[in-house]
C-alpha cells in the first residue's frame, strides 16, 4: 500500500504564519482547508486560468464537499507543501485529492468538491468550452488510483 499517491501532483509551498496556530501552538485544524484554497488557486493560476478570470467569465467553483485527515501537527514557520491532483469530471463538478506535507512527512491528506454554477442564477452548467479546456489542462495532475490504494 503506498502512502503517497502516484501520478504527477501540483505542488505549491506555504509557510505556517504565527495567526494560523490555536493555543497549543500548532497549526488551527480548518486552515488545513485555507492551505487546500490555495494549492487550488495556484494551480488554475498555473493553467492559465486566474480565479478573477473564471469568474470575470460568469462562473463559481464553490465548495460543495471537503474532507481532511490529520496526521501530524505541523508548527510556526514549517515550510508546507500541498500537493494536489486532478478528480475526474463530472457533468458540473470536479475535484481535487490533497497532502499537506513538511519535507517527506504526511500531515494532513484531504479531498474537495466544487460545482460549477453560474454566477448571476446560480445554476449548475455543464462543464464544456473554455472550462472542459481548463479542466483537461488539470488532467495531468491526475493521480492514478491504482498504485494509491
Amino acid at each position: 500500500m503506498s502512502t503517497t499517491p502516484s501520478g504527477t501532483p501540483f505542488r505549491t509551498s506555504i509557510r505556517v504564519r504565527y495567526e494560523e496556530t490555536d493555543a497549543a501552538g500548532v497549526v488551527y485544524y480548518a486552515n488545513y482547508l485555507r492551505y487546500f484554497e490555495v494549492a487550488r488557486v495556484e494551480g488554475l493560476r498555473a493553467l492559465g486560468m486566474p480565479i478573477r478570470a473564471v469568474e470575470e467569465r460568469g462562473v463559481l467553483l464553490p465548495v460543495v464537499h471537503a474532507e481532511c485527515s490529520y496526521k501530524r501537527p505541523a508548527h510556526v514557520d514549517d515550510l508546507l507543501e500541498v500537493l494536489m491532483w486532478f478528480e475526474s469530471p463530472g457533468r458540473s463538478s470536479f475535484g481535487f485529492t490533497y497532502e499537506v506535507r513538511r519535507d517527506d512527512e504526511l500531515l494532513a491528506k484531504g479531498r474537495t468538491r466544487h460545482a460549477v454554477i453560474d454566477r448571476q442564477t446560480r445554476r449548475p452548467l455543464r462543464i464544456e468550452g473554455w472550462m472542459a479546456e481548463v479542466l483537461d489542462g488539470a488532467g495531468k495532475w491526475t493521480r492514478d488510483e491504482k498504485a494509491a490504494h
